[in-house]
């Protein structure tokens, strides 16, 4: 398979003849219907966030193009200045990253009770604040937590699947936005999950964090060689034991601080590591505090251990949740998480000048229950919604219009953002990183701040690996390579990493309003809807080819 999927050379001919008489869609630039033909709208379905009509700009040639919204702009830029004039600095920033969870578990999304772990703080905070329901993710943890990092996609910042047990590859060499965010003046914290490369260069003291405490993998690289029920093989065995244990990977719960080395707190291990993320909220609350009357705004990044698998519930929260499940439990103390960090903020006199955006670094991990659960299809690993879509919101108290949105966000647009909070809106973001540098990202200020504020972002791309999966532009999903199940296991899984990656010989649609679950490709019967997005697809091609894949770590 080539690095850039290709349409077949039949396609490229029958869209270029269609793109002639359509080439205003590749412009970027609504077309005008006029004459006899012209079709008089009916209420309802000229929607204000139609995002395929609208018209983009592009900022900078190193940036993705933006819908340009004046007056929410103006709206979002005087409410900040109002804030800062207040406050005297400018706004705390909160990134609380949680691990594997899935779309349908938190109770705002119909989770929650309904499942059985009820997250009654997390819904109330996310009911006073912007509910994202179409917020995308990268396919798998690494990628997704570099993208937050960086403002890049997993095909440009190189990270396209999870390095494992010292497996070289990491942030070291990018621009990251811990990085550009002390240089505005933050302080800068990472609290808990970092598994973007363990290299000395990739670490979060070397990449722009003033200190770092938690751990540098991932759950059950600290585990599951440990635990006879799961890896009776290798915990058995003496030799492969040993083996394991002698690989070049950080065992311990550890802390950094800038430039300076890692220190070893304590191993983790399969009793450890019940407690981890309630030591860790002890440290972020504590962090927190030190922030109350400090003169610096502050950027938190918090990713939590919690719930990838193995979850070995701490004391307190077994069997907590109506489930009674390992994941349910860990879902009950991830909301007490949360609230906790809210709650100091709000004790501290901090909350209404600190923003906070709530995620999952990808969907549910399918082919390891108890697991989490998605309202659609596929899970972790795949571009299907179900890997990539989950529970996302952004809170602000005072800040943020209560309200839903289905508009499209990016976790890319997570680098922009945050930098446009700090003082360096739009274009100015350009001018901080290498000009060989493809930023992905958009600044969504104004769509989270302005009443009723809609999206500044025209689409969304999937990714397999460097590759372009799929495109989405308003409900529409455009996809050219899907994850087959049932291709390795005659039963099929829903996951993505034990699946097949297939190119569809003409490319599939789905409108995900009417068929979220990506069953019934409407391709055929929808192709003037087909024609924009295929441009739009071709549009990013072109970016690929002048702003190369850089692959680092990939499942090819």
């Amino acid at each position: 398979m080539s690095p850039i999927t290709t349409p077949s050379s039949r396609r490229l001919a029958t869209l270029a003849a269609l793109l002639v008489s359509t080439s205003l869609w590749a412009a970027d630039t609504a077309p005008t219907i006029t004459g006899p033909t012209k079709v008089q709208g009916r209420p309802g379905y000229d929607q204000p966030n139609q995002y395929l009509v609208s018209r983009t700009v592009k900022l900078a040639d190193n940036m993705e193009p933006v819908i340009p919204n004046t007056e929410q702009n103006q709206q979002a830029r005087a409410k900040l200045a109002a804030l800062e004039k207040k406050f005297g600095k400018k706004p705390n920033i909160v990134v609380f990253l949680l691990d594997d969870v899935g779309y349908m578990d938190m109770g705002f999304n119909g989770g929650g009770d309904a499942v059985g772990n009820a997250t009654p703080d997390i819904d109330r905070i996310a009911n006073e604040g912007l509910i994202l329901t179409s917020a995308y993710s990268q396919p798998s943890c690494s990628p997704t937590r570099a993208t937050i990092m960086t403002g890049q996609n997993q095909a440009h910042h190189g990270l396209q699947s999870p390095p494992m047990y010292g497996q070289p590859g990491g942030l070291e060499g990018l621009t990251t936005v811990a990085k550009l965010l002390s240089d505005q003046g933050y302080t800068t914290q990472a609290i808990g999950k970092w598994h973007m490369g363990d290299n000395e260069g990739s670490l979060p003291q070397n990449v722009g964090f003033d200190h770092f405490r938690g751990f540098l993998s991932v759950s059950d690289m600290y585990t599951e060689w440990r635990d006879p029920q799961y890896n009776p093989e290798v915990a058995l065995s003496p030799s492969r034991y040993e083996y394991v244990e002698k690989l070049p990977f950080n065992k311990a719960d550890v802390e950094a601080s800038k430039g300076g080395k890692i220190r070893d707190l304590y191993t983790i291990d399969t009793n450890t590591i019940k407690d981890l993320d309630q030591k860790w909220l002890s440290f972020g609350v504590d962090f927190i505090n030190r922030q109350k009357d400090a003169k610096k705004p502050f950027f938190l990044y918090y990713g939590t251990r919690g719930c990838h698998f193995d979850n070995y519930p701490n004391d307190y929260y077994l069997g907590r949740s109506a489930a009674r499940t390992s994941y349910s439990d860990c879902i009950v103390e991830m909301n007490d998480v949360f609230a906790k960090l809210v709650a100091t903020l709000d004790q501290t006199g901090q909350l209404e000048n600190t923003v906070i955006f709530f995620g999952s670094d990808n969907g549910p991990e399918a082919e390891v229950p108890p697991h989490g659960r998605t309202a659609f299809r596929g899970a972790k690993g795949s571009t299907w919604e179900g890997g990539v879509r989950g529970p996302s919101f952004v809170y602000w108290k005072g800040m943020i219009q209560p309200r839903k949105s289905d508009g499209l966000f990016d976790f890319a647009d997570l680098f922009n953002t945050s930098l446009s909070l700090a003082g360096k809106p739009g274009a100015d973001v350009a001018k901080l990183v290498p000009a060989k540098t493809y930023i992905d990202g958009i600044d969504q200020t104004s769509f989270w701040l302005a009443d009723n504020g809609v999206s500044n972002r025209r689409s969304i791309f999937y990714f397999w690996n460097d590759e372009i999966s799929a495109v989405r532009v308003d409900e529409f999903k455009f996809m050219m390579i899907a994850q087959a199940a049932n291709a390795i296991t005659q039963s099929g899984d829903n996951g993505g990493f034990s699946g097949a990656a297939l190119t569809s010989q003409a490319s599939i649609m789905f409108n995900l309003y009417t068929n979220p679950q990506e069953d019934q490709t409407s391709g055929i019967r929808h192709i003037p809807m087909g024609v924009p997005l295929q441009a739009e697809y071709l549009r990013y091609r072109e970016v690929l080819k002048k702003y190369p894949p850089h692959t680092q770590i990939s499942l090819k």
